[in-house]
């Protein structure tokens, strides 16, 4: 083995080891890994969902058996560190955070028992569009050109899946939507929030605060589940603990643009894992429209991660030449030397 490939190797691991900590630093090769993983573990929970589902259990109580089985398998993480894994100073964020998580959770879930994992998943590639689509009427973000063609070209993939006045669109279809809507604020709310806490500590508040909140609308639908479904709940929580922790992760080591283009790799996974256990094909204007949604998806969130990169480098060049204009003023101001 040559040096180099020593070097890299160490790099990774070390990159893969930090990423949990708040401010990790960028590894492209470290986010490949994590954000893969990560989708390959988010679908494991769409698989066991949608069979719960289709096996009589409430998507209301899938949510709030998906929530308890996560903070169940974090506690020996609580144990170990103690207190301080719910000390936070951005509760606030959380709150907003858990709110939107809820809101996610549930259209998706509703969406799972109605529809093929494929094309749950392929409508989701909406979520950075909607995203940027947040930014410009919340926030009165300038849209320039590009940014308006980028939006455009997604809402005609959504068109060609969906399909409207056609058979395609349906119940199903308006609860992934509307899951994707909620998505689109998910991941600037993550990559804030990893600015300060360490992934393990965002998973499990946010995981913690949502056990009661999805507690209360599961009550008015409460049947206990058969004894064959309760490995299934179990292993919910595993995928979710391990998907999520992967994906934080992915997320402090990469740029959102970065993130986004590995986030493709859900779609394979999905259509894989749905034709393996529940034998779901999904037609080719779904792969098409999926294309073009993300296509539009990967440049609407590069382009964002430039120009604030473009921003933060202009800023830094600001603040370093202001002492010297200042020194510059201070001496032209003094009286001159006799």
């Amino acid at each position: 083995m040559s040096p180099s490939t020593r070097n890299s190797l160490r790099s990774l691991a070390s990159a893969l080891k930090s990423s949990g900590d708040p401010g990790a630093r960028n590894h492209p090769i470290a986010a490949l890994l994590l954000v893969t993983t990560s989708m390959a573990l988010l679908v494991g929970i769409a698989a066991v969902a949608r069979s719960a589902a289709l096996a009589g259990v409430d998507p209301l109580q899938i949510m709030f058996f998906r929530n308890t089985f996560c903070v169940v398998l974090m506690l020996p993480l609580l144990y170990l560190r103690g207190f301080s894994l719910l000390r936070t100073s951005q509760p606030k964020l959380y709150g907003v955070r858990v709110a939107v998580s809820f809101i996610a959770m549930l259209t998706y879930f509703e969406a799972l028992a109605l529809l093929p994992i494929g094309e749950v998943t392929a409508i989701g590639f909406l979520a950075p569009l909607f995203g940027a689509l947040f930014a410009i009427f919340l926030l009165g973000e300038h849209v320039d050109l590009p940014r308006w063609m980028a939006l455009l070209a997604g809402f005609a993939g959504a068109m060609i899946i969906l399909r409207p006045g056609g058979m395609a669109f349906g119940v199903g279809q308006a609860f992934a939507l509307a899951w994707a809507l909620a998505m689109g604020l998910i991941g600037p709310l993550i990559k804030q929030l990893t600015a300060s806490d360490d992934a393990d500590r965002i998973v499990f508040i946010t995981n913690l605060l949502s056990v009661p909140i999805s507690l209360i609308p599961a009550l008015f639908v409460w049947q206990w589940p058969p004894l064959h479904i309760w490995p299934q709940l179990v292993l919910l929580g595993v995928f979710a603990v391990l998907g999520h922790m992967t994906l934080v992760r992915g997320f402090a080591v990469s740029d959102a643009s970065l993130a986004m283009t590995f986030n493709f790799t859900r779609l394979p996974f999905s259509v894989l894992v749905g034709y393996l256990m529940f034998g779901e094909l999904i037609g080719w204007w779904t792969w098409v429209g999926a294309i073009v949604i993300f296509a539009a998806s990967a440049f609407v969130t590069h382009r964002e991660a430039m120009l604030a990169r473009k921003t933060i480098s202009s800023q830094e060049l600001l603040r370093r030449s202001t002492p010297l204009v200042a020194e510059a003023e201070l001496e032209e101001a003094m009286p001159p030397r006799r």
